[in-house]
């Protein structure tokens, strides 16, 4: 006994209502496809340009120190500008004040990628503003 086929579709008009693509289905596709190989593309290139630059360092330091139980607080923030990562990234901060003794700080950073920033404070009995402060990277580690 033959069973009627069900009203509707069978499944091979199914199969190519779905395999055939309209023209403005392949654009979207090939415009979409060529954006992300587009991105692809350029974050590969910034990664191979920005992995061979040498570690570099940029240092910041803010206008507002902090007091607090007489000590000055004086926060900074350094920026490894290079590509390579660098690490036991050494800051040092001096305060030389005329007639006094000259103060110095350490801090230092375990790892520093390219382009990234991180921030510190150097603690002084003395105020930063009566005085030359220097703030420099005094060394660092190739990992």
């Amino acid at each position: 006994m033959d069973l009627p086929n069900p009203p509707g579709p069978t499944s091979t008009d199914a199969s190519k209502r779905f395999t055939q693509r309209s023209a403005a289905e392949w654009v979207t596709f090939i415009v979409a496809s060529l954006i992300l190989l587009g991105l692809v593309g350029l974050i590969l290139f910034d990664w191979q340009t920005n992995q061979t630059q040498p570690p570099a360092f940029a240092v910041t330091v803010s206008e507002a120190v902090r007091v607090t139980d007489g000590r000055y607080y004086v926060p900074f923030a350094i920026t490894n500008t290079g590509g390579r990562i660098a690490r036991m990234v050494q800051v040092t901060g001096e305060l030389n004040i005329e007639g006094a003794d000259n103060e110095t700080g350490e801090q230092q950073i375990d790892f520093l990628s390219g382009h990234e920033t991180k921030a510190g404070s150097f603690v002084f009995t003395h105020d930063p503003q009566e005085g030359d402060l220097v703030v420099r990277v005094a060394s660092y580690r190739l990992p």
